[in-house]
């Protein structure tokens, strides 16, 4: 179950028209947002900036009910947009949307996949990828997990999980139903591939070593020869002079 812990106090935005959206984020390091759902009315809201930057550093605020509180009222939310901007590490805008208990939530949860170490394609020399890092499920807000964990454990060389083999709980349910064409896999272990680029240089590589040990070859093969020649010169001359 997904816990409470993250709570955000905001205010109503008075001022509305995109001069005065501009103006509240330079000058007041501000996130403009909207709260909406339940049946009620959506506002038009202001957020700290760091308030929300500091909570994205744990991913589990993205799958978690959050506490909105708005001029001293609270109400219970998840997130559902965020707008960033595209070269600063800044919040644009933030959507939340209000939950009913008794309403059945659509959100994606992320995977966390352990057992690693321990599976037999990993102890093979294998790497493991992970094709999917979330996953999209239903469920009431109650049973809202922050993740969902995948034991890899038991995974060999060219095996990989897919949809289908979560083990979910019962109160858990995956947002579309899995076909045979939309059975995605979620993780694999496979052996690194080898590039033609790396199968080159160490061609070259080898072919350099060779070609190295063959100059040595013939340098050190002249050398005997040559001292074989000054050698067979030493002793004629010694024979002329005693003639």
């Amino acid at each position: 179950m997904a816990t409470e812990s993250f709570k955000f106090l905001a205010e109503l935005r008075k001022e509305t028209g995109k001069k005065a959206a501009r103006r509240i984020r330079r000058l007041n390091e501000k996130v403009l947002g909207t709260v909406y759902g339940a049946g009620k009315a959506p506002q038009s809201i202001v957020l700290w900036q760091k308030d929300i930057l500091k909570a994205f550093e744990n991913e589990a605020i993205f799958s978690s009910i959050l506490t909105l509180e708005i001029n001293d009222k609270k109400q219970k939310v998840i997130l559902k947009d965020v707008q960033r901007h595209h070269t600063k590490p800044k919040i644009l805008h933030i959507d939340f949307q209000r939950i009913k208990a008794s309403k059945t939530l659509t959100m994606h949860v992320p995977l966390h996949f352990i057992g690693g170490e321990e599976s037999p394609g990993v102890k093979a020399g294998g790497i493991i990828s992970h094709l999917q890092t979330d996953v999209h499920i239903r469920c009431l807000p109650d049973d809202l997990p922050e993740y969902i964990e995948v034991c890899i454990s038991k995974l060999d060389l060219n095996e990989s999980l897919h949809l289908s083999d979560l083990k979910l709980p019962s109160s858990l349910k995956l947002a579309t139903a899995i076909e045979e064409e939309n059975n995605l896999p979620i993780v694999s272990i496979h052996l690194p591939r080898v590039s033609k680029v790396d199968i080159k240089n160490e061609a070259a590589e080898a072919n350099l070593a060779v070609a190295k040990a063959i100059e040595e070859s013939l340098l050190v093969k002249s050398a005997e020869i040559t001292t074989d020649h000054s050698k067979s010169e030493k002793v004629s001359t010694q024979k002329q002079k005693k003639e």
